[in-house]
C-alpha cells in the first residue's frame, strides 16, 4: 500500500486538464461536509433559528462563505511543501517548548476541551437510539456507540471514509430540502420578507453567546481547516504533484492538483451553506415561532417538531433515521480526522514517528477506541449535549485565530514565488481574515457591554 504522507517521484501523475476529469477526483471535502453537517447543521443552526428567528440568518450564511479562502490557502500549502498541518505549525517562527512550537501546544489543548462538542454529538446519537430503543439506558447507548465507531475506524481506510460519508450526508440533505419545500402548506410558511430581515446584519445581544458558537461551528471550524489536509494528502493530491524539484513539470502538475482542490472545496462549501441555510429556516420557521428551544435531553424531540409540523405526525420516524444519519456521519468523520491530527501532534512532539507507516497505523489505530469512549463519558457526566456542541463552537472560533496566523505566514513569508496569486485571490483572503476576526471581536464585545 503508498503511503501517500511519503512523497516519492515515481507517485506522480498528471493532473486531469477538464472540469469533468476533476470531478473524477473530488472527495475530500465532502468527508469535511459530513463532519460540519451534524454538529453545526442540525444542533448549533436550529438552536441560533429558534432563539434569533430570522434576524441572524446572515451570520449561518456569512460563516460558511468567509471562511473557506482559509481553508484554500491552507490546503495550497499543503499540496506543495507535502507538509503535514503540525509539521507546518512547527515550522513558524516564534516561541518554543522544547522542539515544538507553541501553536501545537495551544492546538493540543484546545483540541482536548472540544472533547466536549464531539461529546455532545455522540450524545445526541445515543439519545436517538433510546427513542428507538427506550428499555436501553442512554448511558449504555452511548458506549455501544462510542464502539461502534471505534470499529468502523480502526484500520484507517481512506476510501471507506470517503465512500461512507458521501452516502450518509446525502440521504439527510434530500430529505431537509423536502421538508422545507413542505412548509409553505402550512402556518409555517417562509416568506421572503423574512428572509430579508435575516440579511440586515444585525446581532440582537440575547443571540451573541449562539451565535458565536455557531459561528465557530458552521462552515469550516478552525479543526476542520486542519482535518482538511490530511484527506487531501490522503486523496492523492500532494504525492501526485511530487516533491518540489524546481521544474517546469512539477509547476504544471502542482498547478493542475490545486485546480482539483479548489474545485473540492468549492463544491463541497455549496452542498453545506445550502444545508445550513435549509436547516436555519427550518428552525427559524418552526421552533422560533412555536418557542420551542433544544435542549438537554428533549434536544431531538424538540428538533424533530421542524419535520413534523411540516410532514405530519409520521414523518418523526424518518426524522430520527435522518437525525441519526446526520449525527453518526459527523461523529465518524470527526474520529477519522481527530486520530490524525493528534497522531501528527504527537509525532511533532516526539512522542512517535508519524512518517513510519507502522507507527502511523498503530496510533490511529488505539485513538480510534479511545476517544470516543472519552467522549461517551463526558457525555454521560454532563448530560447537555446542545451546551456542549455550542461550547465546542466557541473554541473551534479560537482554533480560527491560529490557523489565520499560520496562513498568513504561508501567503507571505513562504509562498513560492510561481506561485503568487493574483490580487482578486489576496483580497478574497484578506475579507476571509478580516471578516473572521472582526465577527469574534464584535460577538466579545456585544457579550461584554451593558445591555
Amino acid at each position: 500500500m503508498t503511503d501517500q504522507y511519503i512523497f516519492e517521484n515515481q507517485q506522480i501523475e498528471n493532473p486531469p486538464v477538464s472540469w469533468l476529469e476533476r470531478l473524477k477526483f473530488l472527495g475530500p471535502g465532502f468527508i469535511l461536509s459530513a463532519s460540519i453537517v451534524g454538529s453545526g447543521e442540525l444542533i448549533a443552526t436550529t438552536t441560533l433559528g429558534a432563539r434569533a428567528g430570522f434576524i441572524t440568518f446572515w451570520v449561518i450564511i456569512v460563516s460558511c462563505l468567509i471562511k473557506v479562502m482559509l481553508q484554500l490557502e491552507f490546503a495550497k500549502h499543503t499540496i506543495l511543501t507535502g507538509q503535514t498541518p503540525m509539521q507546518a505549525f512547527n515550522k513558524l517562527p516564534g516561541i518554543r517548548l522544547g522542539k515544538t512550537h507553541w501553536t501545537i501546544w495551544a492546538f493540543f489543548i484546545l483540541m482536548v476541551t472540544k472533547i466536549l462538542q464531539i461529546g455532545g454529538i455522540l450524545g445526541g446519537v445515543a439519545l436517538i437510539l433510546n427513542l428507538i430503543l427506550p428499555d436501553i439506558s442512554v448511558t449504555l447507548l452511548a458506549f455501544v456507540t462510542a464502539a461502534v465507531v471505534g470499529v468502523m475506524i480502526f484500520r484507517g481506510y481512506y476510501q471507506f471514509i470517503e465512500k461512507f460519508s458521501i452516502i450518509m450526508i446525502g440521504i439527510f440533505t434530500i430529505f431537509t430540502f423536502v421538508c422545507l419545500y413542505f412548509l409553505k402548506f402550512t402556518p409555517y410558511d417562509i416568506t421572503l420578507q423574512e428572509i430579508w430581515t435575516g440579511l440586515q446584519f444585525k446581532l440582537p445581544k440575547e443571540a451573541v453567546a449562539v451565535a458565536i458558537g455557531a459561528f465557530g461551528i458552521t462552515g469550516v471550524g478552525g479543526d476542520e481547516i486542519i482535518a482538511y489536509n490530511y484527506w487531501c494528502l490522503e486523496k492523492g493530491y500532494g504525492i501526485k504533484t511530487g516533491k518540489n524539484d524546481g521544474s517546469e513539470a512539477w509547476e504544471q502538475r502542482a498547478r493542475g492538483w490545486i485546480k482539483v482542490m479548489h474545485l473540492d472545496a468549492i463544491a463541497a462549501m455549496i452542498v453545506y451553506t445550502l444545508m445550513t441555510a435549509a436547516f436555519y429556516l427550518l428552525g427559524a420557521a418552526v421552533l422560533h415561532a412555536g418557542g420551542n428551544i433544544p435542549e438537554g435531553y428533549q434536544m431531538l424531540e424538540t428538533l424533530s417538531l421542524m419535520y413534523t409540523e411540516s410532514l405530519g405526525g409520521g414523518a418523526r420516524a424518518f426524522f430520527m433515521i435522518g437525525a441519526f444519519m446526520v449525527l453518526f456521519s459527523t461523529l465518524f468523520a470527526a474520529l477519522a480526522a481527530w486520530t490524525r491530527i493528534f497522531s501528527d501532534i504527537f509525532g511533532q512532539m516526539g512522542w512517535m514517528n508519524f512518517f513510519d507507516f507502522k507507527d502511523r497505523k498503530k496510533s490511529i489505530a488505539i485513538l480510534s477506541w479511545v476517544l470516543p469512549f472519552l467522549w461517551a463519558v463526558i457525555f454521560v457526566f454532563i448530560k447537555l449535549p446542545v451546551i456542549m456542541v455550542l461550547a465546542g463552537g466557541v473554541i473551534t472560533s479560537v482554533i480560527l485565530m491560529l490557523v489565520i496566523g499560520a496562513v498568513f505566514f504561508f501567503r507571505y513569508r513562504h509562498t513560492i514565488a510561481a506561485f503568487i496569486p493574483t490580487r482578486t485571490y489576496d483580497l478574497l483572503l484578506w475579507v476571509s481574515i478580516l471578516g473572521t476576526v472582526a465577527i469574534a471581536l464584535y460577538g466579545f464585545i456585544q457579550v461584554l457591554s451593558p445591555s
